[in-house]
């Protein structure tokens, strides 16, 4: 086959599912250049002159005129964006169109984190989201994007969704971004049609199936099921959708639309309703390929919440004290809500009201992250984190030199470098005043304290 020739089975697939004439013009659309999308910080404004226009369906969304270098934007380290596809995108109108309750929500595909900064911005403080991967490589990756948006309403997990037992009602809202055969992607990513097969489909679906069985038992009564792919076909989207109805008790939702999007709305009969798909195709929208569905769970299901434990005992991690705790918030500058941790040394802040949820979770999960992680402290002198550099929360008590463009980017690239009339001590280096990380500075020698495995290699 061809680089760019389309699987003859997925041409059957899609004639079937489109008809002769439309088939046409989405075969049109395939060959049409890829749009570059963007997600915007809300907690971390910033000059972001890329030439752009609103994405119609996604609050802070916007479509970029052109590809720039964002390795070379000293915004994009800071977190001011994420680079992120148009399409998913479509999950913010979700959330905002149906005004869903803020609670404990769960990603629970979450790598490499488009989806889960999208949900950690509309949670902000009034909610906790654990986004999970149970690749542990890309679960690294998915908590450093999560470290760079910074808003500390995270708890990062390395697990399999069987794992999640003990968590059964626990959710408000649980994401379930499957893996899938990427047929949406076939503008995007050439050899997805290379990789694609009816094979690589039927087990997609298989897993898919597994996914959900363990998904749809974690939304708490009145809570949310989101399930999406990135992908056209039936057995991957509408099928999945009638297994869950079959499996679970839920009730249909149904996403108000704007005809000028183009996005097409799917039905599915099955005894409970009708259920409804929103299809995202290369011919009708600027995004890639795309399916989602929305189900509520029904208020009388079962539903879990957090135990109040006077003790937590925890192999590794240790809750402070409220008197302790009070001390820290008021040290780092917080707003009074804090509750804090020591985990080998380390302090973590974690939103209060939340605090009981993220006990539970560390009971059952691998939790690699959580909250924000503070630092270290000598005496009562704060050894800063490069988290809490990232994160929104305040750093009083320590100076900031503001950068020009190039010196952000030496910083960055952790290139040797020298400032007149600069403190001794932790200083906190700022971009358009959006904080990039630490330096120490010595005297005689200044140390950069940028992770070593972040740093621009180019």
């Amino acid at each position: 086959m061809a680089e760019n020739q389309l699987p003859e089975a997925f041409e059957s697939q899609m004639q079937a599912l489109l008809g002769p004439a439309e088939f046409a013009l989405f075969k049109e659309g395939l060959e049409r250049p890829t749009q570059t999308s963007i997600r915007v910080n809300r907690m971390k404004p910033a000059d972001i002159s890329f030439s752009k226009r609103p994405i119609p369906w996604a609050k802070d969304g916007y479509f970029l005129e052109e590809r720039p270098s964002f390795t070379g934007d000293p915004n994009f380290h800071a977190g001011a964006y994420y680079v992120q596809e148009a399409s998913s995108m479509f999950i913010s109108h979700v959330l905002e169109s149906q005004q869903i309750p803020k609670g404990v929500y769960l990603d629970l595909a979450a790598a490499p984190g488009g989806k889960s900064t999208l949900l950690s911005s509309y949670l902000g403080e009034e909610g906790l989201l654990v986004a999970n991967e149970v690749i542990a490589a890309r679960a690294q990756i998915l908590k450093e994007n999560l470290i760079k948006w910074g808003l500390g309403n995270t708890v990062v997990t390395n697990n399999d969704p069987e794992h999640f037992g003990p968590l059964e009602g626990f959710f408000d809202l649980v994401l379930v971004d499957a893996p899938c055969s990427g047929e949406g992607m076939f503008r995007k990513d050439p050899q997805a049609r290379a990789e694609w097969s009816p094979d690589h489909v039927n087990l997609c679906s298989a897993r898919q199936k597994r996914i959900v069985d363990k998904a749809g038992e974690l939304v708490k009564g009145g809570g949310y099921l989101l399930y999406s792919t990135c992908t056209f076909n039936e057995k991957e989207n509408e099928e999945i959708l009638r297994f869950l109805t079959e499996e679970f008790s839920f009730e249909p939702v149904r996403i108000p639309l704007d005809p000028s999007w183009g996005i097409v709305e799917t039905e599915v009969n099955t005894e409970e309703g009708t259920f409804y798909g929103y299809r995202f195709f290369p011919h009708k929208v600027a995004g890639e390929g795309f399916f989602i569905t929305v189900l509520r769970r029904p208020e009388g299901a079962y539903t879990q919440e957090a135990p109040t434990t006077k003790e937590f005992k925890h192999h590794s991690l240790k809750r402070l004290g409220e008197k302790e705790s009070e001390v820290l918030e008021q040290e780092v500058g917080g707003d009074g809500s804090g509750k804090f941790y020591l985990l080998q040394e380390a302090y973590f802040r974690i939103n209060g009201s939340y605090a009981r949820a993220v006990e539970k979770l560390a009971q059952v999960l691998s939790v690699r992250y959580f909250g924000v992680e503070l630092g270290k402290k000598q005496g009562k002198v704060w050894i800063p984190s490069h988290e809490w550099a990232l994160s929104t929360l305040p750093k009083i008590g320590f100076p900031q030199q503001e950068l020009y463009a190039e010196e952000a980017l030496d910083f960055l690239r952790k290139k040797e470098q020298s400032f007149s009339n600069l403190p001794l001590g932790w200083v906190l280096l700022t971009y358009q005043n959006l904080p990039l990380g630490w330096i120490k500075n010595l005297g005689k020698r200044v140390n950069n304290y940028y992770p070593k495995e972040w740093r621009i290699r180019n």
